[in-house]
């Protein structure tokens, strides 16, 4: 990663796209501190679909249901002064 001032950025960009074509990122700081960063772009990502997952997936009827006992133990930890739910 190359890291150029903002003088030689603004005279030579051509370059740096060039060298950003190939891969390259470079850093454009002002008085030697970081600023920008010339990067090629992300990726186009694909669209989410709904329903492409449709009879792939199965929730059991009971999956929001938490045990008793799992329950006392949570509320009797330090978590919940003792009468507080």
């Amino acid at each position: 990663m190359r890291q150029v001032n903002i003088h030689e950025a603004k005279t030579h960009l051509s370059r740096l796209i060039e060298a950003v074509e190939r891969g390259e990122e470079i850093i454009i700081a002002r008085n030697g501190k970081p600023v920008a960063r010339l990067c090629p772009p992300r990726k186009q990502y694909t669209p989410r679909r709904p329903g492409s997952l449709k009879g792939k997936i199965r929730i059991a009827p009971d999956f929001d249901q938490t045990p008793e006992e799992v329950l006392e133990t949570y509320y009797e930890s330090e978590l919940f002064p003792a009468g507080k739910k």
